[in-house]
């Protein structure tokens, strides 16, 4: 009975967030949702949810707090290098051969992937010629992606991703270091549009040849999930490519016959062209 009156007030909680403040959370995986709100609740020292819900309705500035919790913001610069070597090597000669570029970073978080991949374009001679969406729903962190400031004790982790993921350089070319931080050139920055955005609501906002939406659906339920790569699939051109966190699969996906896999390992799938086998005719 316990359990059925906690998930009773994590509907509630969750309902209220949406009403009050347009944040649709109730298609999130239960299990993770629980765990975060009972951060929340110790942080602001509430013995029930349902106080936790009344100060959330009563204090605006509480729900900046809380959307930390309910948003992971957990990233580094060429997280998975793997990943990014294969975006290299599989996925830059498509990219090529169009004359202007569009990216979605879905989830941004702080910033980092955004920056990763126009660092990628950029060594690949086609930084000036991309536009680099990097949405998300937590607003403090989107400032913080902005402004394109890390602490330096971060870089040398950044530095040997980068050099995995098949950096031409040094990682050092791209940022200043002042004091403990390091600022990244304005050359990405001024070639990434930071907005509010998501998944749950949402609609397609442009069309773009490459989707990167990483460690983001592993906090969805499967119907969240499936209209994330309803977007995708929407936003994506003909044989545009998404890319997927470790963790995550189109397989299961009611989208999934939209899509070829051209890297597993890596999860890089390629949007089938019409009238290839498993394409729309």
């Amino acid at each position: 009975m316990a359990g059925q009156e906690v998930d009773i007030e994590v509907k509630l909680i969750l309902e209220a967030i949406y009403e009050r403040y347009h944040y649709d959370f109730r298609d999130y995986a239960g299990t993770s949702l629980r765990r975060r709100l009972k951060a929340a609740m110790q942080r602001f020292e509430c013995q029930t949810l349902s106080q936790l819900q009344g100060r959330l309705l009563r204090e605006p500035e509480v729900i900046r707090s809380v959307l930390g919790d309910l948003t992971v913001q957990v990233s580094e610069m060429f997280r998975d290098p793997e990943y990014f070597l294969a975006l290299r090597e599989q996925v830059v000669p498509v990219l090529r051969t169009y004359p202007s570029l569009r990216l979605w970073v879905a989830g941004c978080s702080g910033g980092e992937e955004a920056y990763s991949l126009a660092i990628l374009m950029k060594e690949e001679g086609l930084l000036e010629r991309t536009l680099i969406y990097a949405t998300d729903i937590n607003q403090e962190a989107l400032a913080q992606a902005q402004a394109g400031v890390y602490r330096i004790d971060l870089v040398p982790g950044f530095s040997e991703n980068y050099r995995r993921a098949g950096g031409t350089g040094s990682l050092s070319d791209h940022y200043t270091a002042a004091y403990d931080h390091v600022l990244l050139d304005k050359s990405l920055k001024d070639r990434i549009v930071f907005s509010d955005h998501s998944l749950s609501t949402d609609s397609v906002f442009a069309e773009v040849q490459l989707v990167s939406c990483r460690n983001v659906l592993i906090y969805f339920n499967r119907a969240l999930q499936d209209r994330a790569f309803g977007l995708f699939s929407e936003a994506l051109c003909r044989n545009g490519f998404l890319g997927l966190g470790a963790r995550e699969t189109i397989r299961f996906s009611s989208h999934a016959g939209d899509f070829i896999e051209i890297a597993a390992r890596e999860r890089i799938y390629q949007k089938r062209s019409p009238g290839t086998p498993g394409g729309d005719d």
